[in-house]
């Protein structure tokens, strides 16, 4: 997993500015009207975001549009599917445990 997206995407900002990003491709301009931040905040912080590979720019005229990249999230994907994997297989554990301990009490009622 590449560090630089996940601390890219930790500033409330560029998260925001991500979050922007989904419905679709938007200009410096229509980000900062979105956000309501200046013009040179968001072109800082769609630096890093494309400096960390997390979105493209595309120049048409004097305007730079940008647009998400879906590698990074699916590389974070694939990295918090193996969280995922190794808590399903510990939940699995725990309800084995459980049922265990769930038919051990019905057998000891069965006796008592």
């Amino acid at each position: 997993m590449d560090t630089a997206v996940l601390s890219a995407l930790a500033e409330p900002n560029r998260l925001n500015i991500v979050e922007l990003l989904r419905e679709g491709p938007l200009t410096v301009g229509r980000i900062t009207d979105r956000l309501e931040l200046r013009q040179p905040q968001v072109s800082q912080h769609l630096r890093v975001l494309l400096d960390a590979g997390i979105v493209d720019m595309q120049a048409a005229a004097n305007r730079r549009i940008y647009r998400l990249r879906l590698e990074p999230f699916k590389e974070l994907d694939d990295w918090l599917d193996s969280y995922r994997q190794m808590w399903n297989e510990r939940y699995d554990r725990l309800d084995a445990h459980l049922q265990d301990l769930m038919q051990q009490n019905n057998e000891h009622e069965d006796k008592g």
